[in-house]
């Protein structure tokens, strides 16, 4: 989408998520709404508060989990300056706000749709299952290492079924990889459509079964941005020759622009 707006937004809550995790590295941050109403679930924003000031240049990229006509969410994990210094804002504090940014996934309304998401890339779809005109056409799997209640699940529930794996030893990864290979192997034959999203290796065995069962499959990656609109080139990923645009075609664009949802056969991971 071009539709890209700055704004300054009022905090109108911020949540901690997790009742076992004593030291709040998860929250959903709710925002005063944006003058733009018109976006994509998958889209994202940059979000900068004033209390980066000369330490922190750049702003950071947020998943949009909701927008109406009330408020704009969004749900984080506190990693690093950046967002903790998130996890530090008050009530009624501005912050500034770009977006909506990069492309969403498709909506697809009488096809069964596979979510797939591990860890924090369950946050795009807590808008889609919302978006969605026929949610029980849609079933999820969610593979996590935080306890359950560190994500926001529960919305999700509401509306589709969802199973989940949490990964606290070695074999719960091999059960997960398991899970993923039957289940896209089962929409095979369905006709479906497989979205994920996650860090890379979990994006990567998406990528490898979608591509060995002939299943279609969009990935939203989670590569590291800094600008958001293309220019600074810090996210870029690499494309195959199935790229839509020839002179892109094997070579590399821009996560943040031309993403961050990619067909699983146009990319290289």
């Amino acid at each position: 989408m071009d539709n890209q707006h700055s704004t300054r937004l009022k905090v109108l809550d911020l949540v901690p998520f997790g009742q076992a995790d004593p030291l709040h590295h998860f929250y959903a941050l709710r925002l005063a709404r944006p003058a733009w109403t018109q976006w994509e679930p998958g889209q994202f924003i940059m979000i900068r508060p004033d209390s980066f000031g000369l330490e922190i240049p750049w702003g950071r990229p947020l998943g949009i989990c909701q927008l109406n006509q009330r408020h704009l969410i969004c749900f984080f994990q506190v990693v690093g300056r950046g967002t903790q210094k998130l996890a530090e804002l008050k009530i009624g504090e501005e912050v500034t706000v770009w977006g909506p940014l990069g492309h969403g996934f498709n909506i697809e309304d009488d096809t069964q749709t596979l979510l797939l998401a591990g860890g924090m890339g369950i946050v795009p779809f807590v808008g889609y299952v919302y978006s969605h005109p026929k949610p029980w056409n849609l079933t999820m799997l969610f593979g996590h290492r935080a306890p359950l209640d560190c994500y926001p699940v529960d919305t999700i529930k509401e509306r589709i079924a969802l199973d989940t794996l949490r990964e606290t030893v070695p074999g719960d990864l091999d059960n997960l990889i398991f899970n993923l290979e039957e289940r896209i192997h089962d929409l095979a034959d369905q006709n479906g459509l497989v979205l994920a999203c996650g860090p890379r290796p979990f994006l990567k065995t998406v990528q490898n079964f979608a591509l060995k069962f002939n299943v279609r499959a969009q990935l939203s990656l989670e590569n590291r941005m800094a600008c958001g609109v293309g220019a600074c080139l810090g996210c870029v990923t690499q494309t195959t020759e199935k790229w839509p645009e020839a002179e892109h075609a094997d070579s590399y664009v821009q996560v943040c622009t031309k993403g961050p949802v990619f067909w699983a056969h146009q990319i290289t991971l």
